[in-house]
């Protein structure tokens, strides 16, 4: 039987394949003004084997169904030209006191999306961890230092952006 110390440094751990119903709200696409501050920290691995981050803000990630999320980058970043290649990331964030860590199997969409090349990943597995003794309180979070309402609507427009290139992946199938 645990002690109540041990109990205490226990791993609350869940595996998904796709997302839990309050992650699929989060990605939704929907009232990014009350999302503005969430980040999700995406690691790829370049041509040279070295992981590389991007941080992505609520208005560069939407999730049209339960098991895709789909990414809108600029081309010419790091990543872009990472998942290109290898057709793989990882995407990490914090929510509700878990370190979510989720395994994607990326393609990318072809469609006018606004100068953004844009991804539509599978989910190939997520895991969210908790501790009973620390509880995570954030994880990347930032604050638009101005031009808020501008970044807002960009966020928008990239959301719209990926909404069509899902739309027009779907019809090509």
């Amino acid at each position: 039987m645990p002690t109540s110390t041990e109990q205490n440094h226990s791993l609350d751990q869940q595996v998904f394949d796709e997302w839990p119903v309050e992650l699929r709200a989060l990605f939704d696409g929907s009232a990014l003004e009350s999302k503005i501050g969430f980040t999700a920290s995406l690691l790829t691995v370049d041509e040279s084997s070295a992981v590389r981050t991007s941080l992505l803000g609520i208005g560069e990630m939407y999730a049209p169904d339960s098991r895709t999320l789909c990414i809108g980058l600029w081309p010419q970043s790091r990543a872009a030209r990472a998942i290109a290649r290898s057709g793989r990331a990882t995407l990490t964030f914090v929510v509700d006191e878990a370190f979510y860590q989720v395994q994607l199997a990326l393609v990318p969409l072809n469609a006018d999306a606004g100068g953004l090349a844009c991804f539509a990943g599978t989910i190939d597995s997520g895991e969210a961890q908790r501790v009973q003794y620390a509880r995570l309180t954030s994880g990347i979070t930032f604050d638009l230092a101005e031009g808020k309402d501008a970044v807002l609507e960009r966020w928008i427009q990239q959301i719209e952006y990926l909404k069509k290139a899902v739309g027009g992946a779907a019809a090509g199938r």
